[in-house]
């Protein structure tokens, strides 16, 4: 069965980029899927069509991650302001504290997509302190 995709083709998703496996042949491999990444949002206002799956408030985005605790999440796309007075710390607690106890969360990248800069900057300033890499970004 023929495909599109040849062998040694990059295959792109979201910010990963997967080869397609080949065989001793030169055909591709066909047992060897290459996995859908895990884009985790949380966000209680933007549509964020990229991500996997997404949250609406703090405590549904600790639901959310602790779903994939003993998973590799590609992307985790996190905003300050979740609606009055909710916000995304209760969730950077629990990043904070996985990393404390010597069991950080496995995260790709976190990006943090605030309207809030003083926000955003707490985010990003207490992530990077536990060593998970981190990047500021517009949506």
């Amino acid at each position: 069965m023929g495909s599109f995709w040849g062998c040694g083709t990059a295959l792109l998703y979201g910010s990963l980029r997967r080869r397609v496996p080949c065989g001793d042949d030169g055909r591709m491999k066909e047992e060897s899927p290459v996995p859908s990444p895990v884009i985790l949002g949380i966000d209680d206002l933007r549509p964020l069509p990229w991500t996997t799956r997404i949250a609406r408030s703090s405590s549904e985005g600790v639901k959310l991650l602790q779903e994939h605790r003993d998973s590799l999440i590609d992307e985790l796309w996190l905003d300050h302001d979740l609606g009055g007075d909710d916000s995304i710390l209760p969730v950077v607690t629990l990043l904070e504290e996985a990393a404390f106890n010597g069991r950080p969360f496995r995260i790709g990248t976190v990006y943090v997509h605030s309207a809030n800069p003083i926000g955003a900057q707490t985010v990003v300033r207490s992530l990077t302190r536990w060593n998970y890499q981190v990047r500021r970004a517009t949506v």
